[in-house]
C-alpha cells in the first residue's frame, strides 16, 4: 500500500507548473483586453490542474502496465515500482480526468457550447499519450502535443473563455508557455534516453539522441526569451518577464553541462519554476498596462 506521499509524489508535482503558468498567462492576456473574469480563471485553474494530476496517473498506470518504468531513473512510479496496484492507479486518473471534465463543462456552458468538443479532445489526448494499443508518446509526439495542449489550447482557451475573443498577444503568450511545457518534457525524456530505446518507448529524445536533445532543450527556452522580447511591443512593462531568465539558466546548467540520470531530475523542478516567474510577471504586467489602443 502506498503512502500519501507516494500518492502526492506519484501525481509528479514537478509537472504542476505546466498546468498553472497557461492560465495564468492566458488570464493575463484576457486583462490585456480588459475583460478578465477572475471565477472563470479560477475554474480553468481547477481544468487544468485536474486533467495534469489525471494524465500523470494515466501515464503511470499505462507505463507500469507495459513495464516501461520497471527501471529508471527518475522519481519513483507507482505501478512500476508495485507501490500501488494498476487498478488503483487507474481509478486516481479517472478521477482526476473526471474532476476537470466536469470544471472544463461547467466553463463550457457558461462561455460557449462548442468548448465541449475541444474538452472532449483534450481528455482523449490525456489518455492516449501512452494509453491504448498505439499511444502517441511512444512515437516521439509528446511534446508536439504538450505544446498544443499546454500552450496553445490551454492559454488562448483561457483568454477566450473570458474575454470572448482572443488576440496576437494570447497567441504569442500561447507559443512562448508552449515553448517552455515542452521544455519540461525534452529535459524529462533526455534523462530517460537510456530506459526508453531499451522499453521501445521511442520518443522525441531517442530519435534525435542525447545532444540534440540538449539543443532543442536550449532553443525552446530561447524561443519563450525571444518572445518575451516582442511582447514588449505590446507594452514596455513585459520586459518584467525577463526576470525568469537567471532561473532558466539554472535550469539549463545540467543539460548544457552535458549532465544525466538523476543529476537532471532538478532541471523539470527549475524549467517548471522559472515557467511559473515568468507567466506571473509577463501576466500582471498586462494587468497592470494602460489599456491598448481600440
Amino acid at each position: 500500500m502506498a503512502s500519501l506521499t507516494q500518492w502526492i509524489s506519484g501525481a509528479r508535482p514537478r509537472t504542476l507548473p505546466n498546468a498553472v503558468a497557461p492560465v495564468v498567462a492566458g488570464t493575463g492576456a484576457a486583462a490585456w483586453l480588459h475583460a478578465a473574469v477572475w471565477w472563470k480563471a479560477l475554474l480553468a485553474l481547477v481544468v487544468a490542474v485536474a486533467l495534469i494530476i489525471g494524465v500523470n496517473y494515466a501515464n503511470d498506470y499505462s507505463d507500469g502496465i507495459r513495464g516501461t518504468d520497471d527501471n529508471r531513473a527518475g522519481p519513483i512510479r507507482l505501478v512500476g515500482s508495485r507501490l500501488a496496484t494498476p487498478r488503483a492507479v487507474l481509478i486516481a486518473a479517472l478521477a482526476g480526468l473526471t474532476v476537470g471534465s466536469l470544471a472544463g463543462f461547467a466553463l463550457a456552458l457558461a462561455t460557449a457550447p462548442w468548448l465541449i468538443a475541444v474538452g472532449v479532445l483534450c481528455v482523449a489526448g490525456a489518455w492516449m499519450y501512452t494509453g491504448g494499443s498505439k499511444p502517441y508518446g511512444y512515437a516521439g509526439f509528446g511534446e508536439v502535443a504538450v505544446f498544443v495542449f499546454f500552450g496553445l489550447i490551454a492559454v488562448l482557451g483561457t483568454q477566450y473563455t473570458q474575454a470572448l475573443r482572443v488576440d496576437w498577444v494570447g497567441l504569442v503568450l500561447a507559443v512562448a508557455t508552449g515553448a517552455l511545457s515542452s521544455s519540461v518534457l525534452v529535459a524529462n525524456n533526455l534523462r530517460d534516453i537510456p530506459t526508453d530505446a531499451q522499453t521501445g518507448k521511442i520518443t522525441l529524445a531517442v530519435r534525435l539522441g542525447d545532444s540534440r536533445t540538449r539543443v532543442l532543450y536550449h532553443a525552446l527556452l530561447a524561443t519563450a526569451g525571444i518572445l518575451t522580447i516582442v511582447l514588449m511591443t505590446a507594452t514596455p512593462w513585459c520586459a518584467v518577464g525577463l526576470l525568469a531568465t537567471p532561473l532558466a539558466l539554472r535550469a539549463a546548467g545540467p543539460v548544457r553541462t552535458g549532465r544525466g540520470g538523476p543529476e537532471l531530475i532538478p532541471v523539470l523542478r527549475d524549467t517548471g519554476l522559472a515557467m511559473v516567474v515568468w507567466s506571473i510577471a509577463v501576466a500582471t504586467a498586462l494587468i497592470l498596462a494602460p489599456a491598448p489602443a481600440g
